[in-house]
């Protein structure tokens, strides 16, 4: 029998067609998405993503001295040092959006997983597409409860959600408690997204367990032209602890409404979002001296951890500004993932998503305050310990826990 030159060809496009993908094509970028809103009001959120997310390929991508995951060497050792290439999608703040934009990434893009997305009720859309077509997706800072909740195998979160963060900020408070401060009256202040109704719920549900009267609970349509009738009604409350849940436009509102109606609370203790922006503070900074948010990242760990001080000057360097709350976990995400693609050695779906399951990594490889990342059956890290920060002299200092703070919080606000 002679073989012919065209039988070897045939023979080997039949043996091709039925490898993986993955395994047939010689990987030399590992292509990941980003979904955040790159226009409307939420759009210095994703500007400022992407610097984090660049940042930190950055770093993997070319050789770094860093005690990270993937900074030592050239790109995923795993993948023969492939590099990573990220694609960003804009999903303007809007569920539907960032749906088909998911889609868009996943099905044109070919992208192997996606990392999002700042507001949760994208979240939710985008981690429904990401389990249907079995892409991981990893929530870098969406903190609504429910979103691990639901039965999803493709979806992962390693920072805190809005119950820890919660559970931390009525920590702090029945510690302040304890030292005479005036903190036995809330007012619960939320936006009406998943974001502020599941804060809410966890700030209620702890109010109750740990004896706080709450004195008012107000819900505000996100986005609103007006807040001055919700204003009022907290005026009218006046509670000793105001707990806003407010996205950075809401909060700037906010805070130039309570100048405006001359009401002046005794303590602020803000669900981050907002009250984490640099954009924020730029426009009503003066208004909110000692103020207090929940936080994923302090910069003060710096001094017990240099790499981070020089991680976040790489990403000053690129953004103007130091890593906060928000584009701290967005680095980590990236970090994250970028490990477990590694670990996978494949841009398959599947084998990411378990590598991302079997994920056990030490707080003092990340930037964060954290024990280590592991995530549990419902791909949620349950060791991500948040920190309280006050706003003092125009920067965050760390108040709360002990083992966290280098100074002790001022209270009342100033």
């Amino acid at each position: 029998m002679t073989i012919t030159r065209r039988d070897v060809l045939l023979g080997a496009a039949a043996t091709a067609a039925l490898m993986p993908l993955a395994a047939r094509a010689q990987t030399s970028e590992v292509v990941i998405g980003a979904t955040y809103p790159l226009s409307g009001a939420g759009a210095q959120v994703g500007v400022d993503a992407q610097r984090a997310f660049e940042t930190a390929v950055d770093i993997i991508n070319n050789d770094q001295d860093f005690d990270l995951p993937l900074a030592k060497g050239l790109g995923l050792p795993g993948l023969g040092g492939a590099k990573i290439r990220l694609v960003y999608a804009d999903t303007q703040g809007d569920p539907q959006k960032g749906r088909a934009e998911a889609e868009r990434l996943i099905t044109q893009e070919k992208v192997c997983a996606i990392l999002g997305s700042y507001q949760s009720a994208v979240a939710v859309t985008i981690s429904q597409i990401c389990e249907r077509y079995q892409t991981p997706f990893l929530s870098a800072d969406n903190s609504s409860p429910s979103l691990h909740r639901r039965g999803l195998k493709y979806y992962f979160r390693a920072s805190p959600h809005d119950e820890m963060f919660s559970a931390g900020m009525f920590d702090f408070l029945d510690a302040m408690k304890k030292k005479g401060a005036k903190a036995e009256t809330l007012a619960l202040f939320h936006e009406d997204t998943i974001f502020g109704t599941d804060s809410a719920n966890a700030q209620t549900k702890l109010a109750t367990e740990r004896g706080y009267k709450i004195v008012a609970d107000i819900k505000y349509r996100a986005n609103s032209p007006s807040l001055s009738a919700e204003v009022q009604q907290l005026k009218a409350a006046n509670a000793d602890v105001l707990l806003p849940s407010s996205y950075t436009t809401d909060g700037i509102l906010l805070v130039k409404t309570m100048a405006e109606l001359g009401y002046k609370p005794n303590a602020i203790v803000a669900q981050a979002a907002g009250f984490s922006e640099k954009a924020l503070y730029d426009a009503v900074g003066d208004k909110l001296e000692g103020a207090i948010t929940r936080g994923s990242f302090s910069l003060d760990l710096a001094a017990k951890r240099p790499m981070v001080g020089k991680i976040n000057d790489l990403f000053k360097a690129k953004s103007g500004k130091d890593l906060n709350d928000n584009t701290s976990r967005q680095f980590m995400a990236m970090i994250i993932m970028a490990d477990a693609i590694n670990r996978a050695k494949s841009t398959d779906g599947e084998k990411i998503r378990d590598a991302l399951a079997a994920t056990e990594m030490s707080g003092e490889q990340t930037i964060m305050p954290w024990k280590r990342v592991k995530f549990d059956e419902m791909g949620q890290n349950n060791d991500a310990d948040p920190v309280l920060l006050q706003y003092v002299g125009g920067k965050f200092v760390t108040i709360f826990p002990s083992q966290a703070a280098v100074a002790d919080a001022i209270w009342p606000m100033k």
